[in-house]
């Protein structure tokens, strides 16, 4: 249970900086454009790490590895649902 928490901590903290980074790369030419190739390269980078990466580790089928794929998975979800899809770029208003 505690793995749980960690997962979502660690989940947390690489969306804030992952996020981040995708935002100011998406936003840095000089046309006032966003680059909307970067914004959904991150939503499938953060995708893959928090329900790829979580799923994966399920089938280790060892106790910490449970914990913490359960904890990336429910990160991926609560910053989905959260910020209704603004960390995790599902939200479709970020694309055009």
């Amino acid at each position: 249970m505690a793995l749980a928490f960690v997962g979502v901590t660690v989940y947390s903290i690489l969306n804030i900086v992952l996020g981040f980074v995708v935002l100011v790369m998406a936003t840095s030419n000089s046309n006032d454009t966003i680059n909307t190739g970067i914004l959904v390269a991150g939503a499938l980078v953060l995708a893959l790490v928090g329900l790829g990466a979580g799923a994966g580790l399920l089938f280790v089928r060892r106790p910490w590895a449970t914990g913490l794929g359960l904890g990336l998975m429910l990160g991926w979800a609560l910053w989905s649902i959260v910020s209704a899809g603004y960390c995790t770029g599902l939200n479709p208003t970020m694309y055009g």
